[in-house]
C-alpha cells in the first residue's frame, strides 16, 4: 500500500475519534449552592446552638410583678423633690400601670429647696408622722391619686406599690379611692395608718427588693 494512502486512513481516523469524543455526553457538575442559602443554614445552626445551651436560671432571674412595680416606685421617687425623703407610688389593675406619683410641693408653687428656709419642718423640728399639715409638699400616694382623677381613670379594684408606708392621711384616701391592696418596701412611723388600713380591709405587704 502506498505511503500516502496509509497517512489519509490515519487522519481520517483522527478526526473521526475526535468527533466521537466530542459528541459524547459529559458529566453534569453539580451546581453549587447560592450564597444565601448557605448563609441561612448556617445561621439557623447557629441559632440551634444557642438554644440548646441557654441556662434556665436567666429565665428564672426574672423579677416578680411585685417586685418589678417596687423598682418602678423606686425609679419614680427619683423625681421627688422632699428634703428629707423621697417617696415614689405606683397604682396598678391588672398588671397595668394606671398612674404614678412622688412626693413634692403642688404645680407652680417653688419646692422646699428653692426657698431660702427649706423644709419647713425640719424649721419647726417636727418628728416624722406628725402634723403632717405642716407641709409645703404632697405625698407620693395623693399626687398618684390626684393624676388618675385629673384624667378620669377610676382606682376601684387597684393596687398601690409604694417605696414607704403610706402615712394616716394617706390611708385614708386610698380607702376611699377603692385600693385593695398596699405593697410597700421602707416602714414610715403611723401605727394610726396601718390600723386604718387594716379596718378598711386593704391588704398589706412589706417586701424587700434589692
Amino acid at each position: 500500500m502506498p505511503e500516502t494512502d496509509c497517512m489519509a486512513r490515519s487522519e481520517k481516523a483522527t478526526v473521526k475519534a475526535r468527533k466521537t469524543n466530542s459528541s459524547a455526553p459529559k458529566t453534569a457538575k453539580a451546581a453549587p449552592k447560592p450564597r444565601a442559602i448557605t448563609e441561612k443554614a448556617g445561621k439557623i445552626a447557629r441559632l440551634a446552638s444557642v438554644e440548646a445551651v441557654r441556662e434556665p436560671s436567666k429565665v428564672a432571674a426574672r423579677p416578680s410583678w411585685d417586685t418589678y412595680f417596687l423598682r418602678i416606685a423606686q425609679l419614680v421617687a427619683t423625681r421627688a423633690t422632699c428634703l428629707r425623703r423621697t417617696v415614689g407610688a405606683v397604682i396598678v389593675r391588672d398588671k397595668r400601670i394606671l398612674a404614678t406619683g412622688y412626693n413634692g410641693a403642688p404645680n407652680g408653687v417653688p419646692h422646699c429647696f428653692e426657698l431660702p428656709g427649706g423644709c419647713l419642718r425640719e424649721a419647726m423640728h417636727i418628728p416624722s408622722g406628725q402634723r403632717q399639715e405642716l407641709c409645703r409638699g404632697l405625698h407620693a400616694e395623693q399626687n398618684a391619686i390626684l393624676q388618675a382623677s385629673a384624667f378620669g381613670v377610676s382606682l376601684k379594684g387597684s393596687e398601690i406599690y409604694v417605696t414607704h408606708q403610706p402615712c394616716v392621711t394617706c390611708a385614708k384616701m386610698l380607702i376611699n379611692a377603692g385600693i385593695t391592696r398596699v405593697v410597700f418596701i421602707g416602714s414610715y412611723p403611723d401605727e394610726l395608718a396601718l390600723e386604718m388600713l387594716r379596718e378598711g380591709n386593704i391588704k398589706l405587704e412589706r417586701i424587700g427588693v434589692d
